[in-house]
């Protein structure tokens, strides 16, 4: 939170001598600028992992430690503030979320991750970010209709990935137990394997959105998780 500060009256000294002594002067006291207010309900440990320079953060509330349920918050840095500009429900892995993310955990991993790219099988909706689209990106067609339109639309969250490539890039930095392809994706109406899903709208209106310039991010993880 920004502090304010408090000045303190100075107070001169009078002279032994009859003629009065003239009153110290008073020191110039410049403000120091403004320490950002911190995103809601985000602790010290992830709140100092946001980078200095970034301006949008994408914030996932989880429900729950064991919860596939969350509600997802865009905030805009203003100043010395960071302000709500827009918010959706949402979900995230079947199974809740972890600080230790493995493959086939079906959680979804705690952290502060870059958002550099983004794809899918529509054509680029007006997308700020880089934008790839491939057919590739298509659910198997064994999974159940409703998830068939799943990643129309995606943006990578940058766990276990090559940041500037595209979100469908295979390649695991940290090797293949780690996990990796979770995403900002399109919804189903319940949880997923460890991505965050949520509506065509809201996903068109992040994509329009987020800004390389700004240099967004997303925080992400259940109540405990993001306080700690």
């Amino acid at each position: 939170m920004a502090c304010g500060i408090l000045l303190a009256a100075l107070a001169a000294c009078a002279s032994p001598r009859t003629e009065p002594a003239k009153p110290a002067a008073r020191p110039t006291t410049t403000a120091p600028a403004a320490a950002p207010i911190g995103v809601p309900d985000i602790g010290d440990r992830l709140r100092r992992r946001i980078p200095d320079d970034s301006r949008q953060v994408v914030a996932v509330y989880g429900d729950g430690r064991n919860s596939p349920d969350s509600t997802v918050v865009l905030y805009t840095r203003h100043g010395s503030a960071w302000e709500r500009t827009r918010s959706w429900p949402a979900h995230n892995g079947k199974k809740g979320w972890t600080t230790d993310h493995r493959e086939g955990d079906k959680r979804s991993p705690v952290g502060v991750f870059t958002l550099t790219d983004a794809g899918g099988v529509l054509a680029d909706p007006g997308s700020r970010l880089p934008y790839t689209r491939s057919a590739a990106f298509a659910a198997p067609r064994w999974w159940a209709e409703s998830h068939w339109h799943d990643f129309d639309f995606v943006i990578a969250i940058d766990y276990n990935r090559v940041r500037g490539t595209p979100p469908n890039d295979p390649t695991r930095p940290g090797g293949e137990a780690k996990g990796g392809g979770i995403w900002l994706h399109m919804d189903h109406g319940s949880g997923t394997s460890a991505c965050v899903s949520l509506s065509r709208s809201a996903m068109r209106y992040l994509l329009r959105t987020l800004d390389p310039d700004r240099h967004p991010v997303v925080v992400m993880g259940d109540g405990d998780g993001l306080a700690s």
